[in-house]
């Protein structure tokens, strides 16, 4: 499709629609597809558009806008339960009068081990304060992991940790406690609730570059030998020549 007879607004979408792209699994064109509002984290949405001036009485216009949030690389490597860096203002000596400075405000960080039932591994990860509060509210490691979804986890750590997971979900690897069948079966059943095909468990969490890059792979083919190819031609030649020669038949 000739992109200078469409909007570049449309050239992310449209390339979904042909080549390497179009042949990717189903699935995983839905997830790249569908779009998810991020649980706010910095700043709490009002959810009106108008309400009454606590002074005047008078209706007025909410401007209820979100805070941009900037999610630095490293971001990506840990889980930082949706906090990011905000840009803003700060006055100087606390003056209002004053000139205004430029002022990043960071979350702060920890180093944590944290253990993975169904992969029965521990993990030294980059959290914050508020991831650790999140895991406790889902009771487990394991269920923040698979119950966040992916705008709100917003790590490519968090995410390759729940393909693994759902891996090991979908193929009930009897590697996982091999000495004790009996704990191997309570955890699966314990998240159960998550099983997904392993057909589609392989796809969850890769970008898109990276889901390309898969389908190119299961799709090469070797390259096969010419001489085969020259072999095969001369057998069949042969073949056709040898039925086509009459036979003698002695009475």
């Amino acid at each position: 499709m000739p992109l200078h007879k469409v909007p570049p607004r449309l050239w992310e979408a449209l390339k979904l629609k042909e080549g390497i792209y179009a042949r990717l699994p189903q699935h995983f064109l839905r997830s790249v597809a569908e779009t998810q509002t991020e649980t706010p984290v910095h700043w709490k949405p009002l959810g009106v558009k108008h309400r009454a001036n606590p002074t005047t009485g008078q209706k007025e216009r909410v401007q209820d806008v979100p805070v941009p949030i900037y999610y630095p690389p490293e971001s990506q490597d840990g889980l930082w339960g949706g906090e990011g860096w905000i840009c803003g203002f700060r006055y100087a000596n606390n003056d209002k009068l004053s000139t205004r400075l430029k002022k990043t405000w960071k979350p702060q960080l920890f180093k944590r081990e944290l253990y993975s039932e169904i992969l029965d591994q521990r993990f030294h990860i980059t959290v914050t304060a508020r991831t650790l509060d999140l895991i406790d509210a889902a009771f487990g490691f394991d269920f923040y992991i698979l119950r966040t979804p992916k705008c709100d986890l917003n790590s490519k750590l968090g995410m390759d940790l729940k393909r693994a997971m759902l891996l090991r979900l979908a193929r009930k690897d009897p590697d996982l406690h091999a000495e004790d069948p009996v704990r191997r079966e309570k955890i699966y059943s314990k998240y159960k609730q998550f099983e997904i095909p392993a057909e589609e468990a392989e796809w969850v969490g890769l970008s898109l570059e990276e889901a390309v890059e898969k389908q190119r792979r299961l799709e090469q083919k070797d390259p096969e030998p010419h001489f085969k190819r020259c072999v095969e031609t001369l057998l069949q030649d042969l073949a056709i020549q040898k039925l086509s020669e009459p036979q003698l038949v002695e009475k």
